[in-house]
Formats: structure tokens, C-alpha cells, sequence
């Protein structure tokens, strides 16, 4: 792993450690943990309203969980160590914090931490109301000839942001889906066609 892998990982499941109980917070009515149990209502009290829990954030809450839970499962069995045992999220991220240096000596294993990371820490920031970063790419999109297209790092990619953008390809979603977005690996980026021909790498889909 080198140094910029290692930091960006840390970085990430630095932030995810620190966030991650805030998603709790903002699960439970009131900023009430869900851990906690809420009060019973003697019988006299009536009837309870309780505010309906926001799905994106149990489902945030879900993944994120057994994304943890899995990665740090697969970091042992490709080390050779035992199942971890049992804990808090915080807790097990603490844990392959703390197991970095080793998972640094797997490159294969290094690069599937940092992009498991990248997006739990993206996937926490999203429902606690954080946007993502872009900025815009010099150039316009080889299909639409606009002036849109924009990079996103934390994605790694670059997008057609164009709603209206299509390309050539029949079976391209762009047709069908309009949340369909052309994208191209931030490595590729797209070149603008002579003439304005859409002759550049043709994008996947976002």
C-alpha cells in the first residue's frame, strides 16, 4: 500500500468511525439512540405518535453495518487471522485501522479496503445531508457536445451531467432511464470529437 493509499484509507475510515453514531442519532425521533428504549406509556397515557423513522437513513444504517461487518470478516480471512470477534461499528472500524500496515503488504487486498471505504464513508455523508464534490472538466461530452462535463473524486469518475445527453447505442439506458448519466473512469476521459462527431469513448452508465 503506498503512502497516499494508506492515508486516503485512513481518512476515509477515520471519518466513517466518526459519523457512523451520528447516523444513529438522526434514526431515532427526538435524536433519541435506537438502542435505547423508549418510555412505555402508562394506562392512562393514550395513545403514542411517534415520527415515522426516515428509510434512508435505516437503509444507510443497514449497509453500512454489514459492509463493516463483512469487510473486516474478509480482511481476517485473507491475513489468515481468526473471525473477529463481536462489536460496535466504531469499534471494528478501530480495528481495521489498526490493521493497515498489514493490509498494505496485499495490494490486492489494500485497493478493495480503500474503494469499500470510500463508498460507506460517501454512503454515510449522503444521508446525513453532506453533498458530493464536483468540479467541471474542460472540454465538451463526445455525445451531447455540451459543455457538461464534470468530475466527481470520490467516484473516480467523470459525468455527463447533460439530462437531455445521448449516445448511439440503442440498448443504452440513456434511452429509457432519465436518471441514466454517461460516465467515463477518471483515468479515461473523454476527448472532444473532431467536428463535433461523437467519436469518443463511449460511457457507462451512473
Amino acid at each position: 500500500m503506498s503512502g497516499t493509499v494508506r492515508t486516503e484509507t485512513a481518512r476515509r475510515l477515520g471519518a466513517l468511525r466518526r459519523q457512523f453514531p451520528e447516523l444513529l442519532a438522526e434514526l431515532a425521533p427526538g435524536g433519541r439512540s435506537p438502542a435505547v428504549p423508549g418510555p412505555t406509556p402508562g394506562p392512562a397515557g393514550g395513545a403514542r405518535s411517534t415520527a415515522p423513522l426516515r428509510l434512508h437513513i435505516s437503509d444507510a444504517i443497514r449497509d453500512i453495518t454489514d459492509g463493516v461487518t463483512e469487510l473486516e470478516e474478509a480482511v481476517h480471512d485473507r491475513l489468515g487471522l481468526p473471525r473477529p470477534q463481536r462489536a460496535r461499528i466504531p469499534r471494528r472500524i478501530g480495528r481495521l485501522l489498526g490493521l493497515l500496515d498489514r493490509i498494505g503488504r496485499d495490494a490486492v487486498l489494500a485497493e478493495h479496503v480503500l474503494d469499500e471505504a470510500r463508498r460507506m464513508s460517501r454512503r454515510c455523508s449522503r444521508a446525513l445531508g453532506g453533498s458530493e464534490a464536483m468540479t467541471a472538466v474542460d472540454g465538451r461530452c463526445p455525445w451531447c457536445a455540451s459543455v457538461s462535463l464534470r468530475a466527481f473524486p470520490e467516484r473516480r469518475a467523470v459525468l455527463c451531467i447533460n439530462p437531455g445527453c445521448r449516445c448511439d447505442d440503442p440498448g443504452c439506458a440513456c434511452r429509457t432511464d432519465p436518471a441514466h448519466r454517461h460516465s467515463w473512469p477518471r483515468h479515461a476521459l473523454p476527448h472532444e470529437p473532431p467536428d463535433g462527431l461523437p467519436d469518443g469513448p463511449r460511457g457507462g452508465g451512473a
